[in-house]
């Protein structure tokens, strides 16, 4: 594992929310990061970090993250996702809304609109050393992580995503 560039990203992680929490915006990890938060160790090397944020606050996002120092990459449709690079470290935003009937769901794209796995937003906090974040909660990690190639066929099931569920599936039983 690169224990410096895991130590860079779970800085930049802090520093993120540190900023997030002071203009209001409320983000949650999801994807390997929100897994260790959940366990409470780093597990493996990350590629990126990955987020969840409201819609509504893409602006502010982007906003808050331009004064951060990070740049803009392009790439999703504008209302899908948000993705920035600082200091050669990714990190990349899923915007979600609410449906009428209060369901978390995509925000944007061709599947606008579908709803995201129960209780996606509802965990308490993760936390790896004095490091708090909110997390993707981890039953929904887990349907995500089992569903994605079923959601999204171009997406092959990767060992890490299995991996993952094993892990999240563990800590799960111990709890």
């Amino acid at each position: 594992m690169n224990h410096e560039r895991a130590g860079r990203q779970l800085l930049l992680v802090q520093q993120t929310l540190a900023a997030a929490r002071h203009d209001g915006i409320r983000l949650w990890l999801r994807g390997g990061w929100a897994m260790d938060f959940f366990l409470g160790e780093v597990t493996r090397d990350h590629g990126d970090i990955d987020w969840f944020a409201w819609s509504k606050d893409s602006a502010a996002v982007a906003a808050l993250l331009t004064r951060l120092g990070h740049t803009p990459v392009p790439g999703p449709p504008p209302g899908l996702q948000l993705d920035f690079v600082r200091d050669g470290l990714d990190s990349s935003f899923t915007l979600v809304d609410r449906d009428a009937a209060g369901r978390v769901v995509v925000a944007g794209g061709p599947w606008a609109g579908t709803p995201w796995p129960e209780g996606l937003l509802d965990a308490a906090p993760g936390r790896i050393g004095a490091v708090e974040a909110p997390i993707v909660g981890p039953l929904a990690q887990i349907e995500i992580k089992r569903m994605m190639p079923v959601w999204d066929p171009s997406r092959p099931r990767r060992a890490k995503d299995a991996e993952d569920v094993a892990r999240l599936e563990a800590a799960l039983k111990r709890r």
